[in-house]
């Protein structure tokens, strides 16, 4: 049986229109370094290390760490937020 002959296809006439914008390049992004997951996966274990030390010695029979106690339950918030770095970095990883 005889092959079918390929055919081109014909070029998409430009548009005129002030509006239409050239097409987006698409670019390889290249691969994340080898210490990117080390440092992604320490950011993460910092945060939670965080919350669990003030959380364990939140308590009354625990003396309170000096860095920790003055700022109370924003300490939460730094926990959350040093978490919140690493999962971004998590998305971010390639």
């Amino acid at each position: 049986m005889p092959k079918s002959k390929v055919r081109k296809k014909p070029d998409a006439p430009l548009r005129a229109t002030a509006g239409a914008s050239a097409p987006a390049r698409t670019r390889a992004l290249a691969p994340s370094p080898s210490w990117y997951p080390i440092v992604m996966a320490v950011v993460l274990v910092l945060g939670l290390a965080w919350m669990v030390v003030y959380y364990l010695t939140n308590s009354g029979t625990s003396p309170h760490i000096p860095v920790m106690a003055p700022l109370g339950t924003w300490n939460f918030a730094i926990g959350f937020g040093v978490m919140l770095l690493g999962l971004v970095m998590a998305v971010r990883w390639r």
